[in-house]
């Protein structure tokens, strides 16, 4: 096959994969509320990304590079939004609960 239109196959994937976290992002931050994702699977993804990124860098494929550099900052905000939500969640919960005892 031409090397043109793997090419362009290639940037195409890229493209779609790379972009179907940018409105789970944009929910994340406009609810502020990550209840239904897995921090573990936020994890894994995140480091399965930048695995892929370091991949890339090494084969110099630059639709792998510059994918999965975008798709690590999406996941990456998730990740951190999930993190402080679940952290800021459970905080108030021990806030509560020490007012409800001292009371």
């Amino acid at each position: 096959m031409n090397k043109y239109i793997i090419d362009i196959l290639g940037y195409i994937a890229a493209m779609l994969t790379t972009f179907a976290f940018l409105p789970q992002s944009i929910k994340t931050l406009r609810l502020k509320k990550a209840d239904d994702l897995s921090s573990a699977m936020c994890i894994l993804f995140c480091t399965g990304v930048l695995l892929w990124l370091i991949y890339g860098i090494f084969i110099t494929n630059i639709p792998l590079i510059i994918a999965n550099s975008i798709t690590l900052i999406f996941a990456t905000i998730i990740l951190v939004v999930k993190i402080r939500f679940d952290w800021l969640r459970t905080h108030r919960k021990s806030i509560k609960q020490e007012k409800i005892i001292i009371n």
